[in-house]
């Protein structure tokens, strides 16, 4: 009798309490590529920061009904922005046959940050879950000097002394940071540390250029850690509707995704932005709101523009968008 692989899931997570971990895997890296017990693992990501409508707190409330719906979009990899602090969330996402790379800011007022020195204190206590794929260290921070006292070689420093550290306490995983666009000659040179580098890449849907870019300048592993569009037109272009237009940001996502796929052997993987619209971040948080940059203003498709509430390969409500039947042809059709 055939199961269904979401029903399966269920029955996985409903069962965790009873399930024995097994010892973390060991994570490496060889050339260009991810490995995991030396086989080749190529992220098939999401980003995932699930703030409910009405709150501009994370919350996983919904953890099993968002796994089921990535595990049938083929997603291998979520791709958070702080530190998961349940051990039962993190089992969940290990009993769905998922890995994660946790994110660690700067300053979150001690709370597991690394001005404080506290992520140490998460590594040293998960760093043998099984659901660990990589730490993270900052996200675009070399697009804030000014939170460095305007010089962002303070962060650079800052960054390659945590690396060392985590080094120091973990053998079994990478660490990595994300940083905004192509990594710069000072970037590099002040973190050598940085065993992958992440890169946030919004070049219309054409996000492969910067892979011969990095090439030319490092022989260290590169992974996109966002890529992607949304789903609202600021202005009528490229042959899209002006207003919402899932349409849009399903072409743009495809495209994005054949190129990345395309360049396999040169590149990591990737994580699609986002899981979920966030109501949060441009207004009421009740409510969806279009806010976003000017038009042609950014090199987010297809009209330059990045509506912030309209990211979500499935809404607010776990409704999928056109997306996300893009985004699991592909990742299925690539396993």
């Amino acid at each position: 009798m055939k199961v269904d692989k979401l029903i399966l899931v269920g029955i996985v997570l409903a069962l965790i309490g009873c399930v024995k971990r097994e010892p973390s895997d060991v994570v490496s890296i060889s050339k260009s590529q991810l490995l995991v017990n030396n086989e080749t693992y190529f992220i098939k990501g999401i980003c995932y920061h699930p703030v409910p409508q009405g709150s501009t707190k994370r919350s996983f409330d919904l953890i099993d009904q968002d796994l089921s719906l990535m595990v049938e979009a083929g997603i291998n990899t979520i791709r958070v922005y702080e530190p998961i602090v349940s051990e039962e969330v993190l089992d969940k996402i290990w009993a769905a046959g998922l890995k994660v790379i946790i994110s660690f800011g700067y300053d979150q007022e001690g709370a597991f940050d690394i001005s404080s020195g506290t992520y140490l204190d998460y590594i040293e206590k998960y760093k043998s879950h099984p659901s660990i794929l990589a730490w993270e260290l900052g996200n675009e921070y070399n697009y804030h000097p000014e939170w460095f006292d305007g010089d962002i070689k303070n962060w650079y420093q800052a960054l390659n002394e945590a690396a060392a550290f985590i080094h120091e306490l973990d053998k079994s995983h990478p660490v990595a940071t994300a940083h905004g666009e192509l990594p710069d000659d000072l970037a590099r040179g002040m973190c050598p540390n940085i065993d992958i580098w992440g890169m946030n890449v919004y070049r219309w849907d054409q996000p492969a250029s910067i892979i011969e870019d990095w090439e030319k300048l490092s022989d260290k592993p590169m992974y996109f850690s966002e890529s992607g569009a949304d789903s609202y037109m600021a202005i009528a272009k490229a042959g899209f509707e002006a207003g919402e237009n899932q349409r849009a940001q399903a072409v743009a996502n495809a495209n994005i995704i054949d190129e990345v796929l395309k360049n396999a052997e040169h590149n990591t993987g990737l994580f699609i932005f986002s899981f979920t619209d966030g109501l949060w971040k441009a207004g009421n948080p009740n409510v969806q709101d279009v806010g976003g940059w000017a038009p042609n203003s950014s090199g987010v498709p297809y009209d330059g523009a990045p509506n912030e509430e309209y990211w979500g390969i499935v809404d607010i409500n776990r409704n999928k968008k056109l997306t996300f039947e893009v985004i699991k042809e592909r990742f299925n059709k690539n396993q």
